[in-house]
């Protein structure tokens, strides 16, 4: 399954349930509770975790169907650009990126 199918999928579950599909800000925090959920099971060990990543994913999509984005599309361009970049490191080692 690809990015769009899972995008389409996820989008018709929502519809589906009745969930949110119209409430952006309410939507950006339902993935940030998600987000955080996923490291407080990471932090502590606990089973879950790779649901909790599943989440977010269907967060995301959900929130791009509902802004109209085309998640797929923007992953790749978004790589493409990431691709490109190049980067050196500061005195301490950290990554900066050269423009």
């Amino acid at each position: 399954m690809d990015l769009r199918a899972i995008q389409a999928a996820a989008v018709a579950n929502k519809h589906a349930k009745g969930l949110n599909t119209s409430d952006v800000p309410l939507e950006v925090a339902l993935l940030t509770a998600e987000i955080g959920e996923a490291f407080t099971a990471w932090r502590r060990g606990e089973p879950g975790f790779d649901l909790e990543l599943a989440d977010i994913l269907l967060f995301l999509v959900g929130l791009a169907g509902m802004t109209g984005v085309d998640l797929q599309a923007a992953v790749e361009r978004k790589m493409r650009i990431n691709e490109a970049r190049r980067y050196r490191r500061d005195d301490r080692g950290v990554p900066i990126k050269v423009t």
